[in-house]
């Protein structure tokens, strides 16, 4: 109790660290508080210029250790962005074909996975059986007894008949990237998308999980246990690193978005086939209920016409939201998972959309 009221205090204080006062500021402070968002980094990128950056609250609660315009996170399944756009990468080098099955590039997969394709994997079409067991926990943190228990799974659907979500699909995608390319995935992540788009903290930090010593890094809570804050236990076997295993600050993501929206890391027609809404075998687009209807290759969208959004979520704490329409980005990133910037970031990119009217 005495570490969440020293918190609540350090808000109430309104000792954050602002790289301006203004509105948003103030929005934040305001979400943090109603949320209880431990630490929190902001950036917002207006024309391909990043036009705000801040930082709030406590990178560390035990430590006391506030969020600096450095400190380090993990953006959890955001990186499945990352290596949406790895794959096409080496789509756009020549080097692989969506539509060509995954047997052509990677040796030892199961009968029933020879004919899936690239592009069912990047999909989620590919029927492959999910990582967890009936408890909801991963078959097993080892990478290669992992891999196994999964090639001994039957599909759980038909190729091309269904959409679902599997991390089972960011595990080839993966071994294809390795295997193509010849590099380790953090090896490709750093040369093709970290040192083209400027991200220097991200390379220090290198790609991992929990287990990883990262200077400079947020500590992850949560309230899940009894409405109280905890620290957060979070192992990914290496073979998911693809999935989330990614280290970044805001500022760093926002150079990462005004890269890929500028053509630096993949051309026009690559993005555009990037952020295409997934189809399903009867021709029709892939649809949710909510607001971030659609899926693409590593992106969420909205089907809005009037505020079209792409998206890329992580660990149900940080949020990226791109709209291309207004050509306005923010990224928020957090480390209280359950926070779920998604449900409010809206809230500061209006801010800036307002602008635009």
């Amino acid at each position: 109790m005495k570490k969440i009221t020293f918190l609540l205090t350090f808000f109430a204080l309104s000792n954050f660290t602002y790289s301006q006062v203004d509105k948003v500021d103030d929005v934040i402070k305001n979400i943090m508080q109603k949320n209880r968002i431990v630490g929190l980094q902001l950036a917002v990128i207006k024309d391909n210029v990043i036009v705000k950056t801040s930082h709030y609250g406590l990178a560390s609660v035990e430590d006391s250790i506030a969020v600096d315009s450095q400190t380090i996170f993990s953006i959890n399944s955001i990186t499945k962005s990352f290596t949406g756009v790895a794959i096409m990468q080496l789509v756009e080098n020549g080097k692989l074909n969506l539509d060509e099955p995954i047997s052509k590039y990677l040796d030892k997969l199961p009968k029933t996975w020879q004919n899936i394709t690239v592009k069912q994997i990047v999909t989620h079409k590919s029927g492959l059986p999910e990582i967890w067991d009936s408890q909801g926990n991963l078959l097993s943190e080892n990478s290669e007894t992992l891999l196994q228990k999964i090639k001994e799974l039957p599909l759980i659907f038909k190729p091309d008949k269904e959409f679902r979500d599997s991390q089972a699909n960011y595990l080839l995608l993966g071994m294809l990237i390795e295997k193509i390319s010849g590099q380790s995935f953090e090896k490709f992540i750093t040369e093709n998308q970290y040192k083209k788009a400027g991200m220097k903290n991200s390379i220090k930090a290198g790609i991992g999980d929990f287990y990883n010593i990262i200077k400079h890094s947020a500590k992850p809570y949560s309230y899940f246990r009894n409405n109280i804050l905890t620290n957060v236990y979070q192992p990914i076997p290496s073979n998911l690193y693809p999935a989330g295993g990614i280290y970044s600050t805001a500022t760093e993501m926002a150079q990462w978005v005004i890269a890929l929206q500028s053509n630096q890391l993949i051309n026009a027609e690559n993005l555009n086939t990037l952020w295409t809404p997934i189809r399903l075998d009867n021709g029709e687009i892939y649809q949710e209920n909510g607001f971030l209807n659609q899926s693409s290759i590593g992106f969420y969208s909205s089907s809005s016409e009037k505020i079209p959004v792409i998206a890329s979520l992580g660990g149900s704490r940080n949020a990226l939201y791109i709209y291309p329409k207004d050509n306005i980005s923010v990224v928020i990133l957090t480390n209280l998972v359950g926070s779920r910037p998604e449900n409010f970031i809206k809230e500061i990119a209006n801010l800036y959309l307002a602008e635009k009217k």
